[in-house]
């Protein structure tokens, strides 16, 4: 489902919704969040998540959990990647919690939290007609009550920034890394997923990407220019699933993790050589994986670039036209 048909969906539910102040809110959120992403401030291969989010920077530079503490790194520099070698892995440890006593404020991507974990909105979409077909066992009920001025005190089993809403499983998924909401409205069902990217350690694409299922389980696939995407046109075009796309993803398993860091970030978000891909997997979700010119991979919000073979991902990149 493209963002046009997310913001009708939503839009048509909240007009027939009676009020509900909080689901307007949880709503809108939503919306915005999908259109204005952040600029974080990172340490390489250690990067410490929390709960404060710097300033915007467009599109790919998504809203992350960021310690503000600590001396900022030089630039990691983008080096041609060896197949078969072993990387150095990039940590990135438990969500660090925000403490209003010390006047920490936190601008708040959704969140829920499952077993003592922070599970953050997922850069994969599920259409909530097809929600059913991978809705799992149900995991109980979020409080909403999680805020921008909340403490490490308010962060309890099923407490979030998204109202009430039933949690389940995601079949196919491990829920150490997977979780949804689904509620329904008039009738019609919503669902959102929800993804544990932190507390993790990354030693290749597959320890992250490989969670994903895209290996073998494509079946259509869109791409976007940056230009489309920043000017709202929407202006997909077609890209086969074929095996040009499968060796694609192959090198993608196998690519080298490269920590953030704010020159980084800074360098990439400021150029516009970056194409956006929008892979359909067979269960119905999709997933949105940025490329950037200079050879590096990102998915949605976790703190870590991946960086594909160079010929690889030139020869890819090239096919995706202009």
């Amino acid at each position: 489902m493209n963002e046009e048909q997310f913001k009708r969906n939503y839009k048509k539910a909240v007009d027939q919704m009676k009020t509900n102040d909080q689901m307007k809110k949880r709503i809108e959120q939503t919306l915005n969040t999908q259109r204005h992403e952040q600029k974080r401030r990172r340490k390489p291969l250690y990067i410490a998540a929390s709960v404060v989010i710097a300033a915007s920077v467009g599109l790919a530079a998504p809203s992350i959990w960021q310690q503000v503490s600590g001396p900022a790194a030089p630039a990691t520099q983008v080096a041609q990647v060896t197949p078969g070698v072993s990387f150095e892995p990039v940590v990135i440890p438990k969500t660090e919690l925000p403490d209003s006593k010390n006047g920490v404020k936190a601008d708040m991507l959704q969140l829920v939290v499952y077993q003592g974990n922070v599970y953050t909105q997922s850069a994969t979409s599920l259409d909530g007609a097809d929600a059913l077909g991978l809705r799992g066992e149900k995991l109980g009920t979020t409080t909403g009550g999680i805020h921008e001025l909340s403490d490490k005190g308010e962060y309890t089993e099923l407490a979030s920034n998204i109202g009430e809403a039933d949690i389940y499983a995601v079949n196919g998924y491990d829920t150490k890394f997977r979780i949804m909401s689904y509620t329904e409205i008039d009738g019609q069902g919503y669902a959102q997923l929800f993804d544990q990217s932190n507390g993790i350690t990354i030693g290749n694409g597959e320890d992250l990407i490989g969670k994903l299922h895209l290996e073998g389980n494509v079946t259509s696939a869109q791409w976007e220019t940056f230009a489309s995407w920043n000017n709202g046109l929407q202006q997909l075009q077609p890209l086969a699933a074929d095996k040009s796309l499968n060796s694609f993803i192959s090198v993608l398993y196998a690519a080298k993790p490269v920590a953030t860091s704010p020159e980084l970030e800074e360098r990439l978000y400021g150029q516009e050589d970056r194409k956006i891909i929008y892979l359909t997997l067979e269960d119905k979700t999709q997933v949105q994986l940025v490329l950037f010119g200079e050879g590096l991979v990102r998915y949605g919000n976790v703190p870590v670039f991946f960086e594909i073979e160079k010929a690889a991902f030139q020869a890819f990149w090239n096919s995706l036209g202009e």
